[in-house]
């Protein structure tokens, strides 16, 4: 063995031993700490159970493993239906929800007693009887208690506010509402066109129809025109009319929209007719062709003239 190799070999015993001393040290060191821990476990109060974990289910949030109070609140709102089964139960205008013997809910007509009292004269509604009802709610309590006699077939919501003396619509005024109409509802919406910057009167869809009558040249100006005229411009302008007509019944179909206008639906277009109102009742029974109390899309559009292959429900926008 030279004497160089001497000093590698002292060294890698040097070595060896600083190694195996590094290693009864972490030795110690993980058996104190494990004397520790049994230490702890055995100072624990002997008296208290061990807590035992439970195992979750798949997908169970670890959040809610408390989930008493959420079972007592569903509890009680299933209490609450059960005792209360009106709370999802509708009955139409007029009729209220009760329960009967066993507990189920059923429709009943209203007490107009129990209708809130009208804030104002706005709030009158005139029937067909014309009699002025204090409102809507009274009004329709009132027609569900004739419900089933010929007095209640016939009463209807006849126009908002309170009755007033209209005189009888002769025939030659009758034969001209149709004309002065359908004038009317083009200029409405020119109007509204014309106002509908940032206001949200149109839909994008109805300013690109309105838009094409607004910009013909031929388009007729509002004004007091006589019959001949406007007979004349619907005649020689009949596409600038079908579009107002579509928009007015989908304007009026809202409570419910079925694709029917009821008495009630009819009864805001009183107020903006005038001098023309007096004949609105007559055009409108005039316009239900089948007498079922209820004016079709068909039924409407024929009223005004437009024929039957421009009758387009797409246009009821």
């Amino acid at each position: 063995m030279s004497g160089k190799e001497t000093p590698r070999i002292q060294q890698g015993l040097v070595t060896s031993f600083l190694n195996k001393d590094k290693l009864k040290l972490k030795m110690r060191v993980w058996i104190f700490f494990l004397f520790c821990l049994a230490g702890k476990t055995l100072a624990a109060p002997t008296e208290e159970e061990p807590v035992v974990e439970e195992e979750l289910e798949v997908g169970t949030n670890p959040v809610q493993v408390e989930t008493g109070e959420f079972d007592e609140a569903i509890e009680v709102v299933e209490d609450v239906i059960a005792e209360n089964p009106c709370l999802n139960h509708h009955c139409k205008k007029g009729k209220v929800c009760e329960v009967d013997d066993s507990n189920q809910p059923m429709c009943v007509c209203q007490d107009p007693l129990t209708c809130p009292a009208p804030v104002g004269d706005f709030e009158h509604v005139c029937g067909t009887d014309n009699k002025t009802y204090e409102s809507s709610c009274h009004f329709f309590a009132t027609k569900c208690a004739l419900e089933g006699t010929k007095k209640g077939h016939k009463l209807h919501l006849d126009y908002i506010g309170p009755c007033k003396y209209i005189a009888p619509c002769l025939d030659n005024e009758l034969n001209e509402f149709p004309l002065r109409m359908r004038d009317w509802l083009k200029n409405v919406l020119v109007t509204l066109y014309e106002r509908d910057e940032d206001n949200n009167l149109l839909t994008e869809k109805q300013k690109l129809r309105v838009k094409k009558i607004y910009e013909n040249e031929k388009r007729l100006e509002a004004g007091d025109h006589s019959l001949d005229l406007l007979a004349l411009d619907f005649e020689k302008n009949y596409n600038m009319y079908i579009f107002p007509v579509h928009w007015q019944f989908g304007q009026l179909d809202q409570h419910p929209v079925d694709g029917f206008l009821s008495h009630t639906e009819l009864a805001p277009l009183r107020a903006p007719l005038i001098p023309m109102e007096h004949c609105t009742t007559g055009f409108f029974e005039q316009c239900d062709a089948d007498q079922d109390n209820y004016i079709a899309l068909e039924e409407w559009a024929n009223c005004f003239g437009i024929k039957e292959q421009d009758i387009d429900n797409d246009l009821v926008i």
